[in-house]
């Protein structure tokens, strides 16, 4: 909204100056049009095909001042012949870069538009000519972008003519108005008008107007065939009792609206019962275990001993001291309704629960994921263990297993293995790429990688298993033919969303990978709403918890107002020894993405807390615009990592650059200091060398 109303406030400021500049005498203004006038009644044709002709050019070549040429083709040809010459010149000019994109430039538009031809190519395979119709009414993307990238899709010419001639004409209409009222203006008092000030007013008001129009629209498409109940038995119905489903019910209660949880599974979901909780239980005991072997560098000699099965009988106690918070006794007495069973939507706003039919506003999908298991030949013969069903397996083990084969070296497979390393297991972990983490920052994923080697963790990088099978024990064998034996198997190469069985495909609502959803979490049915594992992207309790109380918010506000989803940074952490948590972009991921950047590394060895403590290794590194303090983002390598980061992840959600951070007192000696002294290093690559040189002079004139 910001855009339209400083383009308006250039141009009140442009017709401002060119009266107080030129002479504002109204004879002459009059006299000066006169004149044009009588060249275009000598020359009735060579006006407008001159201007249609460079219109449509301006238009093909993306150049980017079509606006300023719609205002000024209204001012010298009037609305109605501006109105038609403007619409067609600009479909016209339009299509001549989606054909130029199609079949001259594609490897160019590709690479031009990156991540933003990502998105748009996405859109039009979802909702085709009406996503089309979206961006021509309402331009949050520039116009050009939209002709280049929809060159790249599989739609028709054509169609992309047509729909691009409708979308744009109520705009144009609103631009040409404008202009013809400045083409009117007589002298310094007319700015004032009526007519120029309703104009502006148009413009400023049109995407507002545009907006709910298409919105309507959208539900109107989306809600064909079905018929709205005239009342309904709940405000919202929440499906899924993990983070973003208890979140959302919480959200629900505390706005007093009349919500219902159903739950299939346990409380908690995954984070309590399978994931988050009892991991982060077995690596407090290892990394007791492992502090106390390496502490006799701080001057501490200790004989470490562990004792499995109180380590095991821990974990159990763990999810026991937390299960209250995410019990049905707590959520009822909140005044949420929790229904035991398996939900499936019958139409938008009915869920069936066994035989209990229940009809609300709103619905949120919050349906989780599970383990994948890949197709790899065997793998089922030799019992593998997922997260899910890990923690019952060492609960029955008298002593931590001897020979583990994890399989997948991201988050999970690295957190597991080295606390179980660290407890008196024997551990290989296999990854078919080259690294660990191959999504983080390269020389963090290699700290984390020597440490594994360090606790006695083998991996195995850049080996792709391809068959397992056993005989006298477990095997795996691995594609440069080599075999691993085991005893236990652990698969942890991700999770899936669970999609199935709830009614999405009846509902016509697109779930691949992902339940499909727009930036305020709504799917093709506009009132319901998914949140979590099954939206995505990130597969993380933070993000869930956060997107479930989004999506509750939204459901019950709407359609007053809405919350965007990703408007904030999401932080997520690796709780390996030593830590490693980001939020935001690597470098990697903005060189990838062309975005014009700067690196900052502080080693944490110049921290005066780590050396204190001896843990000096490890590393703050920060991701920022090229030539600004602004935070794109920051990886943070070391103990206390995910602490540390918490600072960045802050700057970030409310656009606090790092000069924000170090003009902040951080007590001293702490770990928050790191992210501080962080900013002081990027502060002093900034420094202007001949700032610094006046200053020297200045400091030595007050001297005398």
């Amino acid at each position: 909204m910001r855009k339209p109303l400083i383009f308006l406030g250039l141009i009140a400021l442009a017709v401002i100056a060119a009266f107080l500049v030129a002479d504002p005498d109204p004879e002459r203004l009059r006299a000066l049009r006169d004149s044009l006038a009588a060249w275009r009644e000598a020359h009735p044709l060579a006006l407008p095909i001159g201007f249609f002709v460079t219109y449509v050019v301006v238009t093909a070549l993306s150049l980017p001042f079509a606006v300023w040429l719609t205002l000024l083709g209204a001012a010298l040809l009037g609305f109605w012949q501006g109105l038609v010459l403007i619409s067609f010149a600009s479909s016209i000019g339009a299509l001549l870069a989606f054909l130029v994109a199609r079949y001259l430039m594609r490897d160019w538009v590709r690479g031009r538009l990156g991540p933003r031809l990502a998105k748009i190519e996405k859109g039009a395979a979802r909702d085709g000519e009406f996503y089309l119709f979206s961006l021509r009414l309402i331009p949050v993307v520039p116009f050009f972008v939209i002709n280049l990238a929809f060159g790249l899709t599989r739609m028709k010419g054509w169609k992309f003519y047509a729909v691009s001639q409708l979308g744009m004409l109520p705009g144009t209409a609103v631009y040409v108005a404008a202009g013809a009222q400045l083409g009117d203006l007589n002298s310094l008092s007319g700015i004032v008008s009526p007519g120029l000030l309703g104009a502006f007013a148009a413009l400023a008001v049109f995407p507002w107007v545009a907006r709910a129009a298409l919105r309507f629209w959208a539900r109107k498409r989306a809600y064909r065939g079905y018929e709205r109940p005239a009342k309904f038995d709940r405000n919202l119905i929440v499906i899924g009792a993990g983070a973003a489903g208890l979140v959302a019910s919480y959200v629900a209660a505390q706005a007093k609206a009349k919500v219902t949880l159903v739950q299939e599974g346990p409380m908690g979901g995954d984070c309590l019962n399978y994931g988050c909780v009892p991991s982060k239980a077995l690596i407090a005991s290892a990394r007791a275990a492992g502090v106390a072997r390496g502490s006799e560098a701080l001057g501490v000699r200790a004989d470490v001993s562990v004792d499995w099965p109180v380590v095991t009988r821990r974990i159990s106690e763990v999810i026991a001291q937390i299960e209250p918070n995410d019990s049905v006794e707590r959520y009822e007495g909140l005044g949420v309704e929790v229904i035991e069973g398996h939900a499936r939507l019958e139409d938008p706003w009915t869920v069936r629960v066994g035989d209990e039919r229940l009809t609300a506003r709103g619905v949120v999908l919050a349906t989780g994921a599970a383990p994948v298991i890949p197709p790899i030949e065997g793998i089922g013969s030799v019992e593998p263990l997922t997260s899910d069903t890990l923690w019952e397996s060492l609960a029955a083990m008298p002593a931590p297993p001897e020979r583990m084969v994890i399989l997948g070296g991201g988050p999970i497979g690295c957190e597991i293995a080295q606390a179980l390393a660290r407890l008196g297991a024997g551990v290989t972990v296999v990854e078919a790429a080259e690294r660990l983490l191959i999504r983080e920052d390269t020389e963090a994923s290699d700290a984390i990688a020597a440490a594994l080697r360090a606790d006695g963790v083998d991996l195995k990088l850049g080996a792709k298993a391809i068959r397992f099978g056993h005989d006298d024990s477990k095997w795996l064998e691995l594609e440069d033919g080599s075999k691993l034996g085991f005893d236990t198997l652990l698969v942890a190469v991700g999770r899936k969303a669970r999609l199935e069985g709830f009614g999405l495909e009846e509902l016509g609502i697109p779930a691949n990978k992902v339940i499909e959803t727009n930036d305020y979490l709504e799917t093709l049915m506009p009132n319901i709403y998914a949140a979590g594992d099954a939206a995505g992207p990130l597969q993380l309790t933070n993000a869930a918890g956060h997107q479930g109380w989004i999506a509750a918010a939204n459901s019950l506000a709407s359609p007053f107002w809405r919350f965007k989803a990703h408007a904030a940074p999401i932080p997520h952490a690796v709780f390996t020894s030593p830590e490693l948590a980001r939020v935001g972009m690597t470098a990697a991921e903005a060189e990838a993405e062309g975005v014009h950047h700067e690196v900052t590394t502080y080693p944490l060895g110049d921290l005066d807390r780590a050396l204190a403590e001896g843990a000096g290794q490890g590393f703050v590194r920060i991701v920022t615009a090229k030539g600004s303090d602004k935070i794109l983002g920051a990886t943070v390598c070391g103990a206390h990592a995910a602490e540390v980061l918490a600072e960045f992840a802050l700057a970030m959600r409310h656009g606090l650059g790092l000069g924000k951070i170090l003009s902040t007192p951080h007590i001293y000696p702490s770990w928050s200091e790191a992210a501080k002294n962080a900013a002081g290093r990027w502060r002093q690559a900034h420094v202007n060398p001949r700032t610094l040189r006046i200053a020297e002079r200045f400091m030595a004139w007050r001297r005398g």
